[in-house]
């Protein structure tokens, strides 16, 4: 797979801002930033666009996101699943259908440490495949 120069940007950025706190979990989370960084670009940046701020009225961003961060289990269902229904992405509405996306959990983890940990969004706390996999729908 190609990266592009946005990927690789987004790639070094993430990995300057990730917590050393706990070694073994950082370069975990790194590795899987990494990788979720690729599939936000093959499957996420379309809608949500490079900076992850979405599309106005379209496509709720993702960059600096109280949704994104206070509902853990509801965005990686979306992430899984899809989503229909309305959703308040800081404070405003957004009602646009999202299609599952076909990824497997190793996938969607690692797109979610990915955003999660990008665009002035920091979530310490690594998203695993085996968190993905008890998500139902």
């Amino acid at each position: 797979m190609k990266l592009s120069m946005i990927s690789i940007l987004i790639i070094l950025l993430s990995l300057l801002s990730c917590n050393d706190s706990n070694p073994k979990q950082s370069q975990q989370l790194q590795a899987s930033i990494q990788r979720g960084a690729i599939v936000y670009e093959d499957f996420c940046m379309q809608c949500h666009m490079p900076d992850g701020k979405g599309v106005e009225k379209a496509f709720p961003p993702l960059a600096n996101s109280d949704y994104l961060m206070n509902k853990r289990k509801e965005s990686i269902k979306a992430i899984k699943y899809g989503l229909t229904g309305e959703i308040t992405v800081n404070g405003k509405k957004y009602k646009t259908a999202m299609a599952p996306l076909g990824l497997t959990n190793k996938e969607v983890a690692d797109v979610m440490n990915y955003i999660t940990n990008s665009w002035d969004n920091k979530n310490d706390k690594m998203i695993t495949e085996d968190e993905v996999s008890k998500i139902q729908q």
